[in-house]
């Protein structure tokens, strides 16, 4: 469905060119302006045990990562986002460190469930507010635990008409909230054709939609380059590559959509080696997976 006041194309277009924003190092900024740096690479602050931490900004830099995905909580807990204060020390942070904030993520929503907790409406309305102050484009909204979803028609049509009460400020500010749920692609779409805004995506964890069995090539395929705002690059016990997920195959698929964007770890841990330890691995696989395309020589 296209909505009626702005383009799904033209939106993206216009999402796109303001991806290199607030806490953004140089060196970031080159390589995202540079065509062939396709997928920077992050992590989300609770996989490093800091949710809405500060300390989460350098960890990320000495794993030798690009960014970290910040989390957006309740009012009061841990560096509250809607303080110009607790913006103002993440934007030192990142500038001391020369690291970039991904994205925002709102897992307090898997306690405060969006489809029914009033507050929890009023929470996102915040959070936009708060990507504007920090040049933020994309946050996650979660649906897990008391706030799942799934098989949950009523519930899934109660999350369309709060999400369609706050497109209109989401659009207006040129941010986009991103799905994390157990559905399908199918029901994806629905939701999304649903809502009609192109300021509403799926925020695509490969191993959650995995472990509920579902096709991951084929559905990032389905859902396409316009409908994937950012990318959860995870495994259950497993380090990145050493489990089942296939990212051989995921980049294969999101070539052929021509998608670009953060891939960010999450999970992907094991036991017997410490949590730094794990993610450097994890980013130097993701590196080895998604290294830029070698250029292809000119021609006269």
């Amino acid at each position: 469905m296209r909505h009626p006041c702005l383009s799904r194309r033209t939106f993206c277009r216009a999402l796109t060119a303001a991806t290199v924003g607030w806490c953004t190092s140089p060196g970031l900024a080159a390589l995202v302006a540079n065509h062939r740096r396709q997928y920077p690479i992050g992590v989300c602050d609770w996989s490093l045990d800091a949710t809405g931490r500060i300390g989460a900004i350098e960890t990320a830099r000495q794993i030798g990562l690009d960014g970290v995905q910040v989390s957006f909580g309740p009012p009061g807990r841990g560096l509250d986002l809607r303080r110009p204060e607790a913006r103002a020390t993440y934007a030192d942070a990142c500038n001391e460190h020369g690291m970039t904030i991904a994205s925002l993520a709102m897992g307090c929503l898997n306690d405060f469930p969006y489809a029914t907790d009033d507050g929890a409406q009023q929470w996102v309305v915040q959070c936009i507010d708060a990507m504007v102050a920090m040049k933020q484009r994309v946050v996650l909204l979660a649906f897990f635990s008391k706030g799942d979803i799934l098989d949950q028609p009523k519930l899934q049509q109660n999350v369309i008409a709060r999400l369609k009460a706050v497109v209109p400020k989401a659009e207006k500010a040129g941010v986009v909230l991103g799905l994390e749920t157990w559905l399908s692609a199918d029901d994806h779409l629905r939701i999304l054709d649903a809502v009609g805004s192109p300021a509403v995506q799926v925020y695509y964890d490969v191993a959650n939609m995995d472990k509920r069995g579902y096709d991951i090539y084929a559905d990032i395929r389905r859902l396409g380059r316009e409908r994937i705002c950012q990318i959860h690059a995870k495994e259950y016990g497993h380090l990145l590559g050493s489990g089942r997920i296939d990212f051989q195959k995921v980049r294969a698929a999101l070539d052929e959509i021509e998608w670009t964007g953060w891939l960010v770890i999450e999970g992907a841990t094991v036991s017997d080696r410490p949590l730094l330890e794990c993610h450097r691995y994890n980013q130097q696989y993701l590196r080895s997976v998604f290294a830029p395309a070698p250029e292809t020589p000119a021609t006269d």
